[in-house]
């Protein structure tokens, strides 16, 4: 009799753990596909902010490649390019790149620039930076970021693209030198990547992945 209870008992409790097991499988999922489609919506909030909807008559995310090019966007990762188009010819692209060496670790950033290699924008996308001094590079927090739009190689030219105290033009952020100049460092690598492979940034096929390892 007891065998039996004590049988039962072990059976139930083998139900309980399946029935929790499944249960945390469905919520992890759900909480995975919430995670990743506030993910999209903020990519295309951001993609809307650099490059205005109205230059543009193409779908960026469908019109998007996969890129690796270590040297110039950060890291290894295969890091996605935006297209802009209008009737086809191309408008601008939106850069994904790291910038690895901020101060609490890799800042991910959006970059836009248009096809004369003008900056459209810059956007933080991610990043450990400390609350109150380095999270100055987010939008939401402080225009900082702003003066990268218009910039290119030649505005400022080579030297300028560092911050003040490294003698160039960008200001730095209160307390915080390290985050802003790992910023402009990654972006100034983008606008380099672009003048040297704006024609492979177009003409890539949409959904690969290109490995442009130098």
């Amino acid at each position: 009799m007891i065998a039996s209870n004590m049988a039962k008992t072990g059976i139930a409790l083998a139900i309980f753990a399946l029935v929790c097991t499944a249960l945390l499988a469905v919520t992890n999922e759900a909480t995975k596909d919430r995670i990743a489609e506030e993910e999209r919506l903020f990519t295309l909030r951001t993609l809307s902010e650099m490059v205005p909807a109205t230059l543009y008559d193409n779908d960026l995310v469908t019109d998007s490649f996969q890129l690796i090019a270590p040297n110039y966007l950060g890291n290894a990762n295969p890091k996605t390019i935006y297209r802009a188009r209008n009737n086809d010819a191309p408008v601008a692209a939106v850069i994904s790149a790291t910038a690895p060496n901020g101060y609490s670790g890799p800042i991910e950033l959006l970059v836009a620039v248009n096809t004369h290699g003008k900056l459209m924008g810059v956007r933080v996308v991610k990043h450990k930076e400390t609350p109150g001094l380095g999270d100055g590079i987010e939008i939401q927090r402080n225009d900082w970021i702003t003066d990268f739009d218009g910039r290119s190689l030649s505005n400022p030219g080579h030297r300028g693209w560092a911050v003040k105290k490294d003698h160039g033009v960008f200001d730095q952020l209160t307390g915080a030198t390290i985050t802003p100049r790992a910023v402009v460092k990654a972006v100034h690598l983008c606008l380099q990547y672009f003048e040297k492979q704006q024609s492979l940034i177009f003409s890539a096929e949409s959904g690969k992945t290109i490995d442009a390892t130098e």
